[in-house]
């Protein structure tokens, strides 16, 4: 089954634009497969705010595994996992979070080349390191088509001078594609020009985060990207709603916040019972 869905999600990754709305436990899992999502895509953010965490490797590993194999058993459809940094900086440690998510029923990975929060970066050769530990413990655990998305915090973070960075992430690019990784991903970077630039000459597929006011599906689709994700903008959506609702109810005693929410029975029955 798991081998299945990791064929699937190559396909998906080749044929098309993936389109990936993030999910952060089974329910709003549940809900993006209702809506008509080809595969599921998590965020770390909200995966660690569902169990009252910050984002930034606030889990532990076992505490990240357990919530992918709960989001796994409750869609039909492949998913591939934020393992943030990997949880630990070595090689080994990325192998053993790789390890984890395999057996929760994962068919990819984001794994970031940022030592912390705001950076700095690993070294190219360090995160080459951590990339080839991760494909060989997706090997060795019987799973050699699992999708190893590199993100790259080159541009969410400004590392180095503005002018230099499509270089660098271009570079990083080549060397990641070398260590085994699928894809790129560059959270951080709407500016299209560059988007142009970078999908053309980086030797794996580009991943691009949309946000509110910032490019469109289309707009990043005709740059060249190939994958587009939300990171944590659905969560913070589905909380931002909840906090408006339930501050009209303790404030004016109104309810109109809740007009329009999906009928109970429609979102109970989309539940394995």
């Amino acid at each position: 089954m798991t081998k299945g869905k990791a064929r699937l999600f190559r396909t998906l990754s080749a044929d098309s634009v993936l389109v990936l709305p993030n999910a952060w436990d089974a329910a709003s899992a549940t809900v993006i497969a209702a809506a008509g999502a080809t595969a599921i895509a998590t965020t770390s953010g909200g995966v660690s705010w569902s169990l009252g965490r910050g984002d930034g490797q606030g889990l532990s590993r076992d505490e990240m595994a357990e919530a992918t194999r709960r989001i796994v058993d409750s869609v039909d459809l492949p998913v591939t996992v934020d393992v943030e940094g990997g949880y630990g900086p070595t090689p080994a440690e990325v192998a053993e979070t790789v390890r984890a998510v395999v057996e929760a029923g994962a068919v990819g990975v984001n794994l970031e080349d940022s030592t912390a929060v705001g950076g700095p970066l690993f070294e190219v050769a360090e995160q080459n390191a951590r990339l080839r530990a991760a494909r060989d413990a997706a090997a060795a655990a019987d799973l050699p088509e699992l999708f190893i998305n590199a993100r790259t915090d080159v541009f969410l973070f400004g590392i180095g001078a503005a002018d230099g960075r499509l270089g660098e992430v271009l570079a990083r690019a080549t060397a990641y594609a070398e260590a085994g990784a699928d894809g790129i991903f560059v959270p951080g970077l709407l500016d299209l020009d560059v988007l142009n630039a970078l999908c053309a000459e980086s030797p794996l597929p580009v991943n691009a985060m949309a946000v509110a006011g910032g490019p469109n599906v289309a707009e990043l689709a005709a740059a060249g990207v190939r994958r587009i994700s939300l990171g944590t903008g659905l969560a913070q959506a589905a909380y931002t709603a909840a906090r408006s609702a339930a501050a009209e109810l303790l404030g004016t005693g109104g309810l109109t916040a809740l007009e329009g929410s999906l009928d109970f029975s429609e979102l109970n029955g989309l539940f394995r019972h």
